[in-house]
């Protein structure tokens, strides 16, 4: 008896996509797990476009972002078409979880680190193995958008002056810079920054900014 196949290259980078992979997509039907670590071009850069055409009722997809990409097109355009969009610090790998039956990673040609189009596995450990990473860096990533604002009486909120200084060090200002502009040392901006991470339980100053964006903290007006 013929054993099905348990791992196909899938090449081409055309227009459409690599061969097939647009089919493997759209045959889901219950989930789509996006691992993303910011590849844009060949293969793995179709994952996510692939994805967004193939979004549809009924099938679950989530997908996982660096932190840096957080404002990039293709995140919130997921989003928005559905997908529930979380962001992390790092995303270790590029990888597509099919129905937790088929996983698509990324190959390159005879080591030279070109990508030369994507393998699809189905044998069980891998699949096990891409799946429980993705989860466990879910747990801890932020969601793209806010579902949950606090109450503005929030004791853990941030205070008017480092609010200010989160705004500023997230629209790209040093921790010199902000020093000056708020008339405090650096010494205080690295203090407090310290102090806001740990509030948020965040792992990068980007991260610190999204969660505070999320909760809301952001967005609040100094009494």
């Amino acid at each position: 008896m013929n054993q099905p196949s348990r791992l196909s290259l899938v090449e081409g980078t055309g227009p459409a996509g690599p061969a097939g992979l647009d089919g493997l997509v759209a045959s889901a039907v219950s989930e789509v797990l996006i691992m993303s670590a910011g590849a844009s071009h060949g293969p793995i850069g179709e994952f996510r476009r692939i994805a967004h055409a193939h979004l549809r009722a009924g099938v679950r997809c989530r997908a996982l972002f660096p932190d840096s990409a957080r404002c990039a097109t293709t995140p919130s355009g997921l989003s928005l078409a559905g997908a529930q969009v979380r962001t992390d610090a790092e995303v270790p790998m590029e990888a597509l979880v099919i129905d937790r039956a088929a996983v698509v990673l990324p190959v390159d040609r005879a080591g030279t680190g070109n990508q030369a189009g994507v393998a699809v596995f189905r044998l069980p450990g891998v699949v096990t193995a891409t799946a429980g990473l993705f989860e466990r860096i879910w747990q801890a990533a932020v969601p793209l958008a806010p579902t949950d604002l606090p109450d503005p009486d929030d004791e853990e909120m941030l205070t008017a002056r480092e609010r200010d200084l989160l705004t500023l060090l997230c629209t790209g200002s040093t921790d010199e810079s902000a020093a000056a502009q708020l008339g405090i040392s650096v010494r205080t901006v690295g203090r407090m920054v310290a102090d806001i991470m740990n509030r948020l339980g965040a792992r990068s100053r980007f991260q610190a900014g999204a969660k505070a964006v999320d909760r809301g903290w952001l967005l609040a007006k100094a009494g």
